[in-house]
């Protein structure tokens, strides 16, 4: 019997938890939204700094092989993702609680 490639074996739990975050998500309702959105932007707060200690990468002599170059470019885009997750966050999370703000009715 032959193993199971490593790398299909990781792909496959990507696209599982793919499926199971979109359905979940999709099945939150409206009013633990706002709660939930707070995780989540603690959640990328963490991984921004993993990602930042990714793009601060170094060789062992200081020098630049093509792993340290990978892994200082693959720490950029994740902190780049981590931050547009974070503000957009912040953004719904405000729209979110405006939703639930008294209207002003003396006009």
């Amino acid at each position: 019997m032959e193993a199971v490639d490593p790398t299909i074996f990781r792909l496959a739990i990507f696209v599982l938890a793919i499926f199971v975050g979109y359905y979940v998500v999709w099945s939150v309702t409206p009013a633990l939204h706002t709660p939930l959105m707070a995780v989540t932007n603690a959640i990328s707060s963490v991984i921004i700094v993993g990602a930042l200690l990714a793009a601060a990468a170094n060789g062992a002599d200081g020098e630049l092989t093509r792993n340290v170059l990978i892994s200082k470019g693959a720490g950029a885009v994740a902190a780049a993702f981590a931050a547009v997750n974070i503000f957009g966050g912040f953004l719904v999370t405000q729209r979110m609680l405006a939703m639930y703000k008294k209207k002003d009715r003396s006009k």
